[in-house]
């Protein structure tokens, strides 16, 4: 019998962090017009730059500073990325992700037709429901 009640005591054990971790998921609210860390919606994830592109160190560079909601530093980053390389739809993209969690929209509106008219083939960006929300 105290065999038993061990086991059961080591199985229960093992659930509380299973269900210590069972948190609420709603998302936070991002912070607006500010360089402060905001949280990023998963589903507007920045978009790579194509390989070899020379704005791809960049871009790489300013979708970490996105990831950590640091989106002044992501706008200096994807800003560099598109004049390194011109013909990024993705470092258009990202801008306009960028903006439009600053508040940004009318530049936010201006990247995503941008980057819609650079790549009009990638369908991320051509489907993305941010950019048809500052575009339509």
């Amino acid at each position: 019998m105290k065999q038993v009640s061990v086991i059961v005591s080591v199985m229960l054990a093992g659930l509380i962090p299973i269900f210590a971790s069972c948190e609420s998921n709603k998302p936070e609210s991002p912070a607006v017009k500010t360089s402060a860390p905001v949280a990023v919606p998963a589903t507007e994830t920045a978009l790579m730059a194509i390989a070899g592109s020379p704005g791809q160190a960049a871009n790489d560079e300013g979708i970490s500073q996105y990831k950590n909601g640091k989106m002044e530093a992501a706008i200096e980053g994807f800003q560099k990325a598109a004049k390194a390389d011109p013909k990024s739809g993705e470092a258009q993209y990202n801008l306009g992700l960028s903006f439009d969690q600053m508040g940004k929209h009318a530049e936010a509106a201006a990247a995503f037709k941008q980057a819609t008219a650079l790549a009009p083939t990638n369908l991320i960006i051509k489907d993305s429901a941010i950019a048809k929300k500052h575009t339509s």
